[in-house]
């Protein structure tokens, strides 16, 4: 299951005036464990006292291997920056609250903590990082239940109108006593800590035929220790975004 991106140039709302977006993304998965179809609905909306961000993902059954049509699995955050000191010394920093669970999942977790934003003069440049307590439920645990978050966006990359790299990596403490997506889950060791970064590129490919909203990219998943698969895996993905 994916966590997928925060739109890290939005976050210029918690400086200057209040900000929306909301846009739909779809991906096939390339991951040889993959297959399938995610669609993404996400959007982030600032105002007066912060910012709030959601995404909901749908994991569709891969081709062939399922009589099911639909979607098989879904995962939901939705996180609250708050920042009524924006214009003070400490503008940068926000209280941030989230939370995240879904279908298929054998935990959900809350996260408080903080975070803090830079970004360069016009705003095309920006880079967020994030220190969160982290809890657990479930079947889940953890012995250092701390997360830390760095969020990235930078615009018109390469000089080039339209293209836009943005990304994050989350790296949290965990314990993980078996790998239900390996075929031999008590093969392996206990690991204590999951690691994952969703890198994106999309270029505005729909300015050409008039339409700015659309968007054609690619995104590549490096995670370690995630959504039950042991050690490293890199899984690609081509997809499209409309913002509306």
């Amino acid at each position: 299951m994916k966590k997928q991106i925060i739109i890290a140039l939005a976050f210029m709302a918690l400086q200057t005036a209040a900000v929306a977006q909301t846009n739909l993304q779809t991906f096939y998965d390339f991951g040889k464990d993959r297959g399938f179809v995610t669609t993404t609905l996400e959007g982030f909306y600032g105002d007066n006292w912060g910012s709030t961000f959601f995404f909901i993902d749908y994991d569709y059954s891969p081709f062939g291997q399922s009589t099911v049509r639909g979607p098989q699995s879904s995962y939901f955050e939705i996180a609250r920056g708050i920042n009524l000191w924006r214009d003070s010394k400490l503008g940068a920093l926000s209280a941030h609250i989230e939370y995240n669970g879904g279908i298929g999942f054998g935990n959900s977790n809350w996260l408080f903590g903080a975070e803090w934003f830079m970004h360069s003069e016009d705003f095309s440049k920006t880079l967020t990082f994030e220190l969160l307590y982290k809890t657990f439920n479930g079947n889940a645990s953890s012995d250092v239940p701390v997360q830390f978050t760095v969020v990235w966006g930078v615009n018109g990359l390469f000089g080039l109108d339209g293209l836009t790299f943005s990304g994050f990596a989350d790296l949290w403490g965990e314990n993980t006593p078996y790998w239900y997506a390996e075929s031999s889950p008590l093969a392996y060791g206990e690991g204590k800590c999951i690691f994952i970064s969703e890198p994106q590129l999309w270029y505005n490919i729909g300015k050409a035929m008039g339409v700015n909203n659309l968007n054609v990219g690619s995104e590549i998943e490096v995670s370690y220790n995630f959504a039950g698969s042991h050690g490293w895996r890199v899984r690609p993905c081509l997809g499209l975004k409309w913002i509306f």
